[in-house]
């Protein structure tokens, strides 16, 4: 029989509000997925390889905004969770992470499919718990219960992520024939009340104070979740000051009509003195990592005489090496409080704005006349974006395209990119988990390198009508000729590149999907429509190029930028 507690451990996430589950199939885990599989209150997946199944619910958690619950085995199957908790961690996405384990007294005794469980995620979780393993006493039982209460309090209580509870368990592990599960409505549940984090009106008149000291005033816009309340804020406070807007892709701060989005194109100016009229007197950040290289090194060259970074809680990175104030608020409420509160310099916004401008039209016409090259094909694969779908970004090359390209604010589409860890091993799984948990158009513009390591993504029997993979083929890992270091080096093609053979018609025709394969500029203009269209179904769009001419042919888009007439 199951033993009550770990039946309760259903009922408890159930009654917090979980809703999606992912299953790994095994035997010492047994208990659990009876006991979620048996409630009936949860959609549930099961997916054999764990590590794709941890970056699948990874997705539903970052679609959703609510924790994601993983179940898996004892053993090295728990340490395949690892890529994606620490993904979840430093992106901070909100997941149950529950993995099946030996009794304590069996640790270390040579019994199969058992290792060293506790604390197995090490710092890169925000918190780690043991379950009871005997429940004589009714102590026990109540820790059992305040254990999982505290455990999904924890993984959203800002700032959210992942967390990690361990569970011994002793046979038997299957009820008997017949026998029913029951779960317990009245079990024991903690709830927590979120914190707004609003800035007090104090801080508030401070900080409007402060403020008047700068003439300059830069917002830099990190990774970041869509937030329509958030966008109006900032309006309302870049409207009012006139302080500049600069919004990575992956901020999803795109949408404001006059966000600077082309900094990694026009930051590649060779002239000192325009550069210096782009130098803020504040900058002020909020968010996440930050794509542009070129705007981190900008910043660390050209620094401000102040940073402000605005974060409710938890520990604050120095991207820029000149943090000078930590605003512990949300950005939402500081924006407003301050809207207002000084004037910018139109000098100052009106380099930055002007610099972007000329930034844009030189992009727009450069890709539209370049020849057949991965930087060509991804800005007709970003233009041809249907509207109101998501846009999910694989690490390498694909992201920086993405953010060389950008979005225009009419086109609705929100990012994702696991950004967190900036790893590739996950990209299409979490991108699955996305689309199984959100209607919406999901595209997934990947590299060959990422496409291929992580193929067991779509190996399950959940795939999702709505999901579009672009994949980017060169047959190697074609960064390596695009930035310094190992593109002058002889070991290139051997030990950088790891040059492959392989092309996704095979992986397409595994799993039931459609597939398109592209060699030209005048093929792929033809297929975009037809694959991004509702009624193409679950499909991938391959697109061939050379990754020895993506090479030069970015080399080119270099030199033309250094040579553009800021």
């Amino acid at each position: 029989m199951i033993i009550q507690p770990v039946v309760n451990i259903a009922e408890i996430c159930s009654q917090k509000g979980v809703k999606n589950v992912v299953l790994s199939p095994g035997s010492r885990c047994a208990p659990l997925t009876i006991a979620f599989a048996r409630h009936g209150g949860f959609s549930i997946r099961t997916v054999s390889d764990e590590r794709a199944a941890a970056f699948m619910a990874l997705g539903m958690a970052l679609s959703t905004g609510k924790p994601t619950v993983l179940v898996c085995t004892s053993g090295t199957a728990a340490l395949n969770y690892a890529p994606a908790v620490a993904e979840a961690y430093f992106q901070q996405v909100p997941l149950l992470v529950l993995t099946a384990d030996r009794p304590t007294e069996w640790i270390d005794q040579l019994d199969g499919q058992t290792i060293r469980q506790e604390n197995i995620y090490g710092r890169h979780i925000k918190q780690s718990y043991t379950f009871p393993s005997d429940f004589s006493h009714h102590d026990a039982v109540w820790h059992s219960e305040r254990i999982l209460s505290e455990a999904l309090n924890e993984a959203v209580a800002y700032p959210a992520g992942p967390v990690h509870v361990n569970v011994p368990l002793r046979e038997p592990f299957y009820p008997a024939p017949g026998e029913e599960v029951s779960y317990n409505a009245g079990v024991k549940v903690i709830e927590e009340d979120a914190q707004e984090f609003i800035l007090s009106q104090n801080t508030s008149l401070k900080l409007q104070g402060e403020i008047l000291k700068y003439s300059s005033v830069l917002v830099v816009a990190g990774q970041n979740s869509y937030d329509n309340q958030l966008l109006q804020s900032i309006y309302a406070f870049s409207q009012s000051t006139g302080a500049v807007v600069v919004a990575d892709t992956i901020s999803n701060v795109q949408e404001l009509p006059a966000a600077v989005r082309y900094q990694d194109v026009f930051l590649a100016c060779p002239d000192e003195e325009k550069l210096k009229q782009l130098q803020p007197d504040l900058l002020i950040t909020f968010g996440k990592s930050v794509i542009s290289k070129s705007l981190k090194l900008y910043l660390r060259k050209y620094k401000p005489q102040a940073h402000w970074h605005i974060q409710p809680s938890g520990q604050v990175a120095d991207t820029f090496q000149a943090l000078t104030k930590i605003i512990r608020s949300n950005p939402t409420s500081f924006f407003y409080a301050l809207a207002g509160s000084t004037k910018t310099k139109s000098s100052f916004t009106n380099a930055w704005l002007g610099m972007n401008e000329k930034a844009a039209n030189f992009l727009e016409g450069y890709t539209q006349n370049a020849v057949y090259s991965e930087l060509s094909v991804v800005a007709r694969v970003m233009q041809q974006l249907p509207e109101n779908s998501n846009l999910h970004l694989a690490n390498s090359m694909a992201v920086r395209y993405a953010n060389i390209i950008g979005l225009k604010a009419n086109q609705e589409v929100e990012v994702f990119a696991n950004r967190g860890t900036s790893g590739i091993d996950g990209s299409t799984s979490t991108a699955v988990g996305c689309a199984l948990s959100n209607p919406k158009l999901n595209v997934l513009l990947t590299g060959d390198m990422a496409f291929f390591y992580d193929r067991n993504a779509l190996w399950h029997n959940y795939l999702p009508k709505n999901l579009r993979i672009v994949l980017l083929n060169n047959h190697a890992g074609g960064i390596f000729r695009l930035i310094e270091g190992p593109k002058q080096q002889p070991e290139l093609e051997p030990y950088f590149e790891t040059r492959q053979a392989l092309d996704a018609e095979n992986t397409a025709r595994d799993f039931g999907m459609q597939y398109i394969a592209v060699h030209a500029l005048e093929e792929l203009e033809k297929a975009l429509p037809y694959f991004f269209s509702s009624s193409f179904g679950a499909g991938i769009l391959e697109i061939f190029t050379s990754s020895p001419a993506n090479g030069e042919e970015f080399s080119k888009y270099r030199q033309a930028v250094r040579s553009i007439a800021f």
